[in-house]
């Protein structure tokens, strides 16, 4: 194809194809799960846990959870519940885990529930993507990436990175 030929109708069309690509690139869809906008935190050189954050929407007439997580980057992935008592912050594993009803979403975010990469193999660089299973009890596995940002990072800002869904809610 000669340049002049991509002058035409054809470049609109291609380059429109490839800004939705982008702008579709990180959110995931299975049955009726929707995963959007999956992130992480760069970490330390040193450190050994990370953490994953996202949302997740049932748009389904049943109740659904995602039970249990795994990266070929963690040892192992804990889905945790974080909570304060007073100034005491707790986290927990949730052992049976997140509940996800019919027809709502629910978010993995700084401060609150999230996914813990524990037992990590290599530190989490801003800019990498890092691959995650989900296991859902009626879904099933979900693999997506979390689109690794600055150590200081948050949800409004990974809304914005180049790669993510930008204004998918």
């Amino acid at each position: 194809m000669t340049k002049s030929t991509m002058r035409g109708p054809l470049l609109p069309a291609l380059l429109a194809v490839g800004l939705a690509t982008q702008s579709q690139a990180h959110g995931y869809t299975q049955g009726e799960i929707a995963i959007i906008h999956p992130w992480s935190r760069a970490t330390a050189a040193r450190a050994d846990t990370g953490a994953g954050y996202m949302t997740l929407r049932n748009g389904g007439q049943r109740p659904d959870r995602p039970a249990s997580a795994s990266s070929p980057r963690a040892a192992r992935v804990e889905i945790h519940s974080m909570t304060m008592t007073g100034q005491i912050m707790r986290m927990r594993p949730l052992v049976h885990g997140l509940a996800l009803p019919p027809g709502e979403a629910v978010s993995l975010a700084p401060g609150g529930d999230h996914l813990m990469l524990i037992g990590l193999k290599a530190p989490l660089k801003q800019g990498e993507m890092v691959p995650l299973t989900l296991r859902f009890a009626r879904a099933g596995e979900i693999t997506v990436s979390l689109k690794v940002g600055a150590p200081d990072a948050d949800m409004s800002v990974m809304h914005r990175m180049p790669g993510t869904a930008e204004g998918h809610r």
